[in-house]
């Protein structure tokens, strides 16, 4: 019996056949789904890794590259994460994180201005509070320049320590050694005031904030709660099951959200019988984006609850987290949602029971976590119009 010989040739040949073939198809399946622009983004990738001389960070160009498609988009609502900053949105949005404990905000002179320190975590243990300043970290001075990274030098490993420079409000500087620990955040707090009022902060709507919000209320309630404010100021939202569990225990039965796809698929939440029978409001800003923002508006739309303080931005889209082969990731709107009756908030924002405004110094103690009830004349506002319903 005689064996088939393939001679070197033909081998060749074949391989490169199927070579040219998977290209083909390859580009065709990249043409569909991408078209003419897709295709160019390849191409020119494949070129900036075969032909040009340069040195350059490949990954670096890609992130840049991601973040511009992104927000060529034109929607202030998707945006881009490299490797990093995923994993920082995963810890944010699980309310549990490796780090020192403070929030923070960017003044343009430099360094990074504290504006709340988390009860119980290692900044407030180690002396650091709100109105104080970290000028530097490990020695690294943070300039108007590159302030930005303060973060990331701040970041570590549990049980790790880090040098921080401090500035006082007089400008005196001192350094303090924090130890890095898991701080675990509570999305939700409580305080029954004088009145019988029980005050009601909900941070945000990420993980754990429906639980955690639902005891808070249960808890105020035992206590002899005779109405309820929540508290929804600087909150940028989260999950919008959080959300939805929420609002199905407060409220009556009905409609509680709505929202529709890019393909049309429609979702209507309902909530049933059950709910919290009590006088409520709702505590707004122009920092009340979207689950937090909606939570206000379906409250004062079932005639549950009266909405006071400053105008918002008016948010209609909801978002989806895509992880990406790099280790990065894309957050895109992929759904507009609704009031329980198909209210959209885009471009309007809430409808106020009362507008009342902050002065900068009361918005930058509430920030901070030192506005009191007393002082505090958004809160004063909503109480007044409970006692007149």
């Amino acid at each position: 019996m005689k064996k088939k010989c393939f001679s070197p040739l033909a081998l060749v040949v074949t391989a490169l056949l199927t070579v040219v073939v998977t290209v083909a198809v390859l580009a065709g399946m990249a043409w569909l789904l991408l078209g003419r622009a897709g295709l160019g983004m390849a191409q020119a990738m494949v070129l900036i890794n075969t032909q040009f001389v340069g040195e350059h960070d490949i990954d670096k160009a890609v992130d840049q590259a991601m973040d511009a498609l992104i927000e060529g988009l034109g929607d202030r609502w998707s945006y881009y994460m490299d490797a990093d900053g995923y994993t920082a949105q995963q810890e944010s949005r699980s309310n549990s994180y490796v780090g020192i404990g403070v929030t923070v905000t960017y003044p343009e002179d430099g360094g990074m201005l504290i504006q709340s320190v988390t009860e119980g975590g290692p900044a407030e243990k180690a002396g650091l509070t709100a109105g104080e300043r970290i000028v530097a970290v490990d020695g690294t001075e943070l300039t108007a320049e590159n302030q930005q990274e303060g973060a990331t030098l701040i970041k570590g490993e549990e049980d790790t320590q880090v040098v921080l420079t401090i500035m006082s409000a007089d400008g005196v500087r001192r350094e303090v050694t924090v130890t890095r620990r898991t701080v675990e955040e509570h999305p939700a707090k409580g305080e029954l005031l004088s009145d019988g009022t029980g005050l009601v902060t909900i941070k945000n709507f990420n993980s754990r904030c429906a639980e955690e919000t639902i005891a808070v209320v249960e808890e105020l309630v035992d206590q002899g709660a005779k109405r309820l404010v929540f508290d929804v100021r600087n909150n940028g939202g989260g999950y919008v099951n959080e959300l939805t569990i929420l609002l199905d225990y407060l409220l009556p039965e009905g409609n509680i959200f709505r929202s529709e796809t890019k393909a049309g698929a429609k979702q209507v939440v309902t909530s049933d019988a059950d709910c919290v029978d009590l006088p409520m409001a709702v505590l707004v800003n122009g920092n009340t984006y979207s689950a937090a923002e909606l939570f206000a508006a379906e409250l004062q739309e079932m005639d549950w609850g009266v909405v006071v303080g400053e105008p918002t931005f008016g948010k209609g889209f909801s978002q989806q987290t895509f992880p990406l082969v790099n280790g990065g990731a894309i957050n895109i709107s992929t759904a507009r949602y609704y009031t329980g009756k198909g209210v959209c908030l885009i471009g309007t924002g809430l409808t106020l029971d009362q507008e009342v405004t902050l002065t900068e110094e009361q918005s930058a103690a509430l920030a901070a976590g030192n506005l009191t009830p007393e002082d505090d004349p958004q809160l004063q506002a909503a109480l007044a119009l409970l006692e007149e319903n």
